[in-house]
């Protein structure tokens, strides 16, 4: 075996030697080599992220508005519905206050909208990558989007120029836009602008639109706790707005207040003395009220001449305290047993004499349904609809005290039953409508014939279409709640002819009148004899009746008529004083039955509810008399087919006169 070690076996070489040490530093250039390619990998990627991001700024950039139109900024015409004692209703559109100067608005306004919404705004170029680093922070590490980025010069641009849609493209133009606005306008001229122009909910832009519209002042005169509030607004102004939700917008206007007092703005001492100005602050705010009205008119003012394009005053003949007692009252009533009673839905319209809508309510709940079931829905009216019927035969020459046979009736396949399931037999006509009784009313409507009938309810304003059969007689054919409040009126005011009206004036805001109500020339369309008689009866239906609910206080003479149709499904009561009239409607919007809800109960209620509010400060007076006119000479209401049609509208007007039997 030889003593020459192998290869392999010899130890290795110290680390002075040579071979080993060639190896360190081929390993050591071979990891410098490799950090070197990833760093060229790095500056390529870098590059051509450079190249994205410019082609995409210079692709977008293509069709950016021109920040010089910024004075050309476009809205929407605005019109301001206001009540009969000046107060705003609503306000609809786009609407401006008065431009102000920095120096017009109290310091604590920009303070607070400074310290909310861009702390760092007189030290960044338009974009805050601090303030985009921290939101994207604090939205990861919270789960969501809690904290944006945007800065006020953003917020202009987006306000000024570019839809709210959250897109890539939508960011990056509102950055390029923030850049050229910082680059033409002072920090000072961004700001002013800002606040004369922002949204802050209600249709108000601007910082003293909106001080106007929830602190009825201008945006001089603001409290501290006010401009809070109104900064709170641009978060989300119509979750936060007062008019909405008063606990919501105290929360955020309390957070805004810790946010200025963080900034250094304001001290602990201040923001708690603000704090005290809260509950005056908030319910100083304009609530939200006859929202289905408003639909109502506005429809009416849009059909007007002269008036597109155009801001808008509209002076209302809406009652404001009653309008928002009505709504009250219905809400209060169907929360506390609509589930009980499967009542989904109700509806109101109160008048005065001349036509004058003083309440409107088109459901229980406009923000769950916009359907107007005051004016848009048609339903059977029932028994409301009998006062048609008695009247036409008091046109006729009857008198309250005159008998019908309460007797079962065959009409065809069909045969009316009482709601009691009896017959009285021989009733007088005052009776028979007091106690609602079907036999004696389909016998009282063939008697006098039903031509009549459907042209007296013509005559007094229904013009829904009415079924010539006898079952119209006990209302099976449709009508709204409106509709019969403008035929009950005329029975409330001396027997003249309305046409119900919810709108006095119509001017350009600042500037002409362009449309006035006009009173039309009163026609007369009940009788004095007619009109006495039906007094007579419908009062009986409130003091003996079925609608001893509907009875007022202090004695105050009412008349009134109960209404139910087939299965439950509608419940309606419908009645007047000398001074207003009202009609009430409940029900389902899919028609389903209520359980056994009758005019007489839950609607006669609501209306007694609802006149007491109406009355309140108006002396009890007897049901308005007719003027001393003679009686007229009644119309024929359609052109008689048969020599027998002749003699019987002969008859009546004959009857009618005081002639003949």
């Amino acid at each position: 075996m030889s003593l020459k070690a192998s290869r392999e076996d010899r130890p290795p070489v110290s680390s002075g030697g040579r071979g080993p040490a060639k190896r360190s530093r081929r390993s050591r250039k071979s990891r410098k080599g490799g950090w070197g390619r990833w760093l060229v990998l790095l500056v390529k990627l870098g590059l051509l992220a450079a190249l994205l991001v410019a082609g995409l700024v210079v692709w977008y950039a293509q069709d950016l508005p021109d920040i010089e139109s910024l004075n050309a900024a476009t809205r929407r015409p605005a019109v301001t519905l206001v009540s009969s004692d000046g107060e705003t209703i609503a306000a609809i559109g786009d609407v401006y206050g008065e431009t102000l100067d920095l120096d017009d608005m109290p310091k604590s306004l920009p303070a607070a909208v400074l310290a909310t919404e861009d702390r760092r705004f007189y030290s960044h170029f338009g974009v805050d990558p601090f303030g985009m680093a921290r939101a994207l922070v604090r939205n990861v590490t919270k789960g969501g989007v809690h904290q944006g980025g945007s800065t006020i010069t953003q917020q202009l641009a987006k306000v000024l120029f570019l839809t709210p849609e959250r897109t890539l493209k939508r960011k990056v133009q509102e950055a390029i836009l923030a850049f050229k606005l910082e680059s033409r306008f002072t920090k000072r001229e961004i700001l002013t602008i800002y606040l004369n122009r922002v949204y802050l909910g209600s249709g108000t832009f601007g910082v003293d639109a909106a001080a106007q519209r929830y602190f009825g002042k201008s945006a001089r005169r603001l409290s501290l706790y006010e401009s809070a509030l109104l900064a709170g607004l641009l978060k989300a102004p119509s979750r936060y707005s007062p008019a909405n939700d008063p606990e919501k917008a105290r929360a955020r206007t309390a957070q805004v207040l810790e946010n200025m007092v963080n900034a250094g703005v304001i001290t602990p001492e201040e923001s708690a003395k603000a704090r005290r100005e809260e509950v005056a602050a908030t319910a100083r705010a304009r609530p939200s009220f006859g929202r289905y009205f408003t639909d109502w008119v506005l429809a009416q003012v849009a059909a007007m001449p002269d008036t597109e394009g155009k801001d808008l005053t509209v002076i209302t003949t809406l009652d404001r305290v009653l309008q928002i007692k009505a709504e009250a009252r219905l809400k209060t009533m169907l929360d506390a047993q609509g589930d009980k009673l499967n009542v989904g839905q109700a509806a109101l319209v109160v008048t005065a004499s001349d036509g004058a809508i003083k309440a409107y309510v088109g459901g229980r709940d406009y923000d769950d349904s916009q359907f107007d079931r005051a004016n848009q829905a048609r339903r059977q009216p029932g028994s409301s609809f009998k006062t048609f019927v008695y009247l036409a035969a008091l046109e006729a020459g009857m008198t309250p005290e005159d008998t019908v046979d309460d007797a079962p009736i065959q009409m065809g396949d069909w045969s009316p039953d009482n709601y009691t399931g009896k017959f009285l037999g021989q009733v007088s006509l005052k009776t028979a409508l007091a106690q609602s009784l079907n036999a004696a009313t389909v016998r009282l409507a063939e008697e006098i014939g039903l031509k009549s009938v459907i042209a007296t309810a013509r005559r007094l304003g229904i013009l829904s279409e009415l079924r010539h059969d006898a079952t119209t007689a006990l209302g099976s054919s449709e009508t709204s709640p409106l509709e019969l409040a403008g035929a009950y009126t005329a029975l409330s005011n001396g027997g003249l002819f309305v046409q119900p009206f919810g709108i006095i004036e119509v001017s350009q805001t600042n500037g002409p009148v362009l449309w006035r109500y006009e009173p039309m020339n009163a026609r007369r369309v009940v009788s004095p004899r007619a009109l006495s008689g039906i007094h007579e009866m419908l009062s009986e239906v409130i003091q003996s009746g079925t609608g001893k609910a509907a009875a007022l206080s202090n004695g105050r003479p009412v008349a009134g008529k109960t209404g139910t149709s087939q299965n439950y499904r509608d419940a309606w009561f419908a009645g007047f004083t000398a001074d207003r009239t009202c009609v009430v409607w409940m029900g389902n919007d899919d028609g389903k039955p209520m359980k056994k809800v009758v005019g007489g109960g839950l609607p006669a209620r609501l209306w007694r509810e609802v006149m007491e509010a109406a009355h309140a400060g108006l002396p009890s007076r007897p049901l308005a008399e007719s003027w001393n006119e003679p009686a007229p000479i009644f119309e024929i209401p359609e052109i008689p087919q048969t020599i027998e049609d002749a003699g019987n509208v002969l008859k009546r007007l004959l009857k009618g006169i005081g002639i003949g039997d």
